[in-house]
């Protein structure tokens, strides 16, 4: 019988497994790297805005010579005079009225088609969600003329109430196709007892399926809203330069001309941004209630 040679001595002390650092000071190396890298990534967002809103309150001197020190002379006036040659007060209600009657129209179309596509695996539903896909290998600028021509035949031209339409439609793409993957996450069985006591299509959606897909509807309703009131060719090409009926995008390079002070064109920028960093703030708070609240109920 032959005996199994033995190992060398300090063999095991030389292996793989030893060799190896720790796990937990591997994870403590990773913290204390993601905690600078945070920073830097923080600082990075916020140093644009930061000389966003300093340059609105300097001269054109200031803004070109030093352009991220604070103000020799805090021009608070700035903001007045952009409000005022802008008309930014009526540019900005139309914004409000035309991205908040958007939205809900584009949630109200989307979440009923995005029900149906999450419900059904079938050869239609399939070919439906491949028609919403093509929608986004159409570039707007393509969709341009036929929907000025259109505006034109049905009379709705220079008109917010078009855009009002116009907007839900060059939305639904990608709106049906984001909600239909946060329905799927819906489980089966919560359907199958919903349905048992007696709920119906319109019961499901709006007391099963909207109330956990609820991320996906606030994650939906925020970068509409920004695609919304950022919206430029458009608003140019339908709505018009008519002080009122035209948008904040479309009022605000009014403030451009052969002598432009960029101070008073920056904090027309500033007032424009103001709205939407307000709807985005509130909006993502309650997202991360939303997800915390499925994760607890989970």
């Amino acid at each position: 019988m032959t005996l199994p040679a033995s190992s060398p001595p300090g063999a095991r002390a030389h292996s793989p497994e030893r060799a190896r650092p720790p796990r937990r000071s591997r994870r403590r190396g990773a913290g204390a790297l993601a905690v600078p890298l945070s920073w830097l990534y923080a600082l990075v967002l916020a140093a644009p805005l930061y000389y966003l809103v300093v340059s609105a309150l300097k001269t054109n001197i200031e803004i070109f010579n030093h352009p991220f020190a604070l103000p020799g002379h805090w021009l608070w006036h700035n903001f007045r005079t952009a409000w005022r040659t802008a008309d930014l007060g009526q540019a900005l209600l139309n914004s409000l009225l035309i991205s908040v009657v958007a939205i809900v129209l584009t949630l109200g179309l989307a979440l009923p088609a995005s029900f149906a596509l999450a419900r059904q695996d079938n050869r239609l539903s399939r070919l439906v969600t491949g028609t919403f896909s093509v929608g986004f290998l159409i570039p707007p600028f393509a969709a341009l003329i036929p929907t000025v021509i259109l505006a034109i035949k049905i009379h709705m031209f220079y008109t917010r109430e078009f855009q009002m339409l116009f907007l839900p439609a060059s939305a639904l793409p990608l709106s049906v196709l984001l909600l239909t993957q946060f329905m799927k996450t819906v489980p089966p069985a919560l359907v199958e007892s919903a349905a048992l006591d007696g709920a119906g299509n319109w019961r499901l959606l709006v007391n099963v399926f909207i109330p956990i897909a609820m991320p996906g509807v606030v994650s939906v309703a925020i970068l509409q809203l920004l695609t919304f009131w950022n919206e430029y060719l458009f608003s140019l090409s339908i709505t018009g330069t008519a002080p009122g009926v035209r948008t904040a995008q479309v009022a605000l390079p009014t403030l451009i001309s052969d002598s432009t002070d960029f101070g008073v064109l920056t904090a027309g920028t500033v007032l424009t941004l103001l709205p939407v960093y307000v709807a985005y703030s509130l909006a993502s708070r309650r997202m991360q209630e939303a997800l915390t609240a499925g994760a607890v109920k989970g």
